[in-house]
């Protein structure tokens, strides 16, 4: 028999659920167990008093962030080496990382994966990028673990466990680790980044994007730039909207601390940067990367970041000296480099921006700023000359200098996707010797990590050189926090956290390192430290279009590093059994955390049959588009790449008064488009903006509805193993031929990784300038639908 309080019962009764909700919140929020998220709620008081105003309501139970948990700011830049920045000894002047470095900490043994998503996914979760699945990019994601591209259901991001423990969250610009052919309106959305932790997201999902027309994404909703705002540049944007955002969450709830993750596009290719910032670095360059290295090490020693007595590792053998350059390739390079310099502080200014916003609100000493200067060394993804269209590299197309010089005025702007030198990039890396892509080398894992946290750091203005890992960032920031790593989410038990919170490091200069071990691995470069040695092997240079062995025949290189800051003497041959020692280890950690087998392909695990992930159109030879179907990833549209095909467009026009795009894909940097100009079928296929193929319709189309069709014959005799290959594009309307050309070369491996297929219209850069951008290029008759059929 149910029991009936009288009031007073009621009372009393209420009285103790009063006292629970408020040792659940407030000063007694350290007795929540936060290892198991969601937190559980407390179980709500039972009444039997029939009416309200005779009984108390308790107390509201909600979770809250710790006592004193401070805001956290991680700050990420693209694509930026060890020795490029300012604070680190580079020409790259970034004064707002020097403020936070001088009133904080700086960090020059913190390493990286030496590729972008892996960082990312390591940075954002604690665990390393295999554990997360993310052994490369996610476009070149295959069925093995360690590399699916999917992350486990036991592993939850630090922005997710944040979330859970009471903070707003919040994320902008470059994502990167959304599976490719999750990126549709179909979804699903559990690894975009607002089912990954952030309640807030503005940036773009893929791996680079145009700074001046970008494909942006906010929340799970796709658009573009403003078309009026002429000076649009993509960090400024994502900076103006992430301080509106922390300025409005700080109003409406000024005890809720806040995550946030900004991770600039920049300094990522295309280096576009507006022109006043590019002119501050005018002849700067003219002495050549070779002077350059000596000058930064120079400056890195003075200022304490490397050792005295550091010597400045070899160039890779491919890089030519400075002075054996012809005057037309020194023009050329020097202007790349003023083109990387400008973006790289124009990135920093914008970054002082949002630090000043954190001013503002008086929540800068409050407030962990974990600036992180690279996801990985610099880029030599650009090759010995450099590129004008970064697509170049993608597709095995090279550009000459004769080719690039035409363009110099261009460089930084609109009309270019561009990339610097290689050489640019190991002396962006000094003093190490390789780059991006090398993660058997620091050139390619180091970089410099800046600290600022008034109320959390006494120290200021110093240098720690305790070994870290990106995969420290997430346990730092929980314990910044006060929060633990969980043991549990959803139900599903999480694996052990896989990195060492650096904290211990803020005021103990002297503090033995609590990393010890550290693996590496990217498309076969790999390597290991462990207590002060490091062993590692260059299967593959970022420009060399295969490795240079086999896996099993690799030659290993050993330094002593806890000596040798540069990695400069390799001492292989002088101590083979700590290098057998060491490869062992490597092989331990290798099978502990996924890494085999391991998969040295690149550029051809672009296409999802050969990599073996899954494919949005699995395996559909036909697709049928509809107007309003925009914005979609190259990856969530079928391949048209290597192969004939025919589009088939149902419309319905009044002669010469139509105009626009039927359908399109990729745009000014390459691409393709059916389309019609004043009642005049036309297919433009333009090849990596390097070259345009227009086939033109021979007739205007009379009133009425219409069958346009474009049928392309591929000749796969004309290419490198059947990819890249020409052939004949013809030109019908109602079964009647109209036109027909020629087209020479096709994209082998990509269109675009930020331009997209629209139908109805062409929403980024437009594939053919004569249709023009934006609204104008919309079709102004009725669109029925297109069908794209593989033949």
């Amino acid at each position: 028999m149910r029991h009936r309080w009288t009031s007073a019962s009621t009372r009393a009764h209420w009285i103790s659920v009063s006292l629970v909700a408020c040792l659940t919140q407030g000063l007694g929020a350290q007795n929540l167990d936060r290892s198991v998220l969601p937190i559980r709620e407390p179980a709500p008081p039972v009444y039997s008093e029939l009416d309200a105003r005779n009984a108390k309501a308790p107390g509201r139970w909600d979770v809250k962030a710790p006592e004193g948990a401070p805001n956290v700011v991680v700050v990420l830049i693209d694509d930026i080496g060890f020795g490029h920045s300012s604070a680190f000894g580079g020409p790259c002047v970034m004064p707002t990382l020097e403020k936070l470095a001088n009133n904080g900490l700086k960090y020059n043994r913190f390493h990286t994966t030496a590729l972008c998503s892996p960082t990312r996914t390591a940075l954002l979760t604690g665990y390393n990028h295999h554990s997360n699945n993310a052994g490369a990019i996610m476009e070149l994601a295959t069925a093995f673990p360690g590399n699916t591209g999917v992350r486990p259901q036991s592993i939850t991001p630090m922005a997710e466990v944040l979330r859970l423990n009471g903070y707003s969250t919040s994320a902008w610009g470059k994502y990167h680790e959304t599976p490719p052919w999750e990126v549709s309106v179909s979804g699903p959305f559990d690894r975009w980044p607002t089912r990954s932790g952030f309640d807030e997201f503005y940036g773009f999902i893929g791996g680079e994007t145009n700074q001046w027309d970008p494909m942006i994404v906010h929340g799970t909703a796709s658009m573009r730039k403003p078309e009026d705002q002429e000076d649009y540049h993509f960090t400024t944007d994502m900076t103006t909207r992430a301080i509106a955002w922390m300025k409005s969450q700080q109003s409406l709830t000024p005890d809720k601390p806040f995550f946030m993750y900004f991770a600039t596009g920049a300094t990522h290719a295309p280096h576009h940067a507006p022109k006043e910032w590019i002119e501050k670095y005018k002849g700067k360059f003219d002495k050549g990367w070779d002077e350059l290295r000596n000058e930064t090490l120079a400056k890195q020693i003075e200022l304490g970041v490397v050792p005295k007595g550091t010597k400045l590792a070899p160039k890779p053998e491919a890089i030519k000296d400075w002075k054996d350059l012809s005057d037309d390739e020194k023009r050329l390079f020097a202007r790349q480099m003023e083109v990387f310099a400008g973006f790289a502080s124009h990135t920093d200014h914008e970054v002082g921006r949002l630090v000043q916003g954190i001013a503002d609100l008086g929540e800068l000493d409050n407030t962990l700023i974990i600036y992180v200067v690279g996801d990985n060394g610099a880029s030599a993804e650009g090759g010995m000359l450099g590129m004008f269209n970064e697509g170049t590299y993608f597709n095995g197309v090279a550009e000459s200098t004769e080719f690039m010089l035409g363009k110099i005025d261009q460089w930084g702007g609109p009309e270019c996707f561009n990339h610097f030198a290689a050489g640019w990039a190991v002396a962006g890396n000094t003093p190490f010797t390789w780059t991006k892509q090398v993660a058997s080398n620091f050139g390619g894992t180091r970089n410099g990590v800046v600290c600022h946290w008034p109320k959390g750091i006494k120290a200021k203005g110093q240098v720690r050189d305790q070994f870290h890992h990106v995969v420290d960032l997430a346990p730092t920031v929980f314990e910044a926090a006060k929060v633990p790593a969980p043991k549990e989410v959803n139900g599903v038990k999480q694996r052990p956290i896989e990195g060492v919170s650096m904290a211990y490091s803020f005021d103990a200069p002297e503090a033995s390192d609590r990393r010890k071990t550290q693996y590496f691995e990217i498309a076969g470069n790999r390597a290991v430290y462990h207590d002060g040695w490091f062993a590692g092997t260059i299967h593959k240079a970022p420009w060399e279009a295969q490795p240079r062995h086999r896996l099993t025949d690799d030659v290993w290189e050993l330094y002593h590093v806890e000596e040798d800051f540069s990695m400069s003497k390799n001492l292989a041959a002088q101590n083979p059994e700590k290098l057998k020692e060491l490869q062992a280890l490597f092989t331990k950690e290798a099978i502990e955390h996924k890494v085999l087998p391991i998969d040295d392909r690149t550029i051809e695990r672009f296409d999802p049959n050969v990599a073996g992930r899954p494919d949005l159109m699995d395996g559909r030879t036909k697709l049928t588009v509809y107007p309003g179907m925009v914005y979609m990833a190259e990856n969530a549209f079928i391949n048209v790449k290597n192969t004939s095909v025919d589009m088939i467009a149902e419309v319905e026009v009044q002669g010469d008064k139509n105009h626009g795009v039927l359908v399109a894909q990729g745009g000014r940097f390459g691409g393709w488009a059916l389309w019609v100009d004043h009642g005049k079928p036309m297919y433009t296929y333009n090849f990596l903006g390097l070259e345009v193929f227009r086939i033109e319709g021979n007739e205007t189309m009379s009133d009425g509805k219409h069958t346009i069709k474009m049928a392309f014959d591929y000749d796969k005799t004309s290419g490198v193993g059947g990819r890249g290959a020409g052939g004949q594009a013809m030109l019908f309307v109602d079964g009647k031929k109209v036109g027909q050309g020629a087209i020479t070369k096709t994209h082998a491996n990509t269109f675009s990784l930020d331009d997209t297929a629209d139908t109805g219209a062409d929403t980024g850069t437009p594939v053919d300038e004569a249709y023009g951008e934006g609204r104008k290029n919309a079709f102004n008759g009725q669109l029925k639908q297109v069908s794209i059929e593989l033949r």
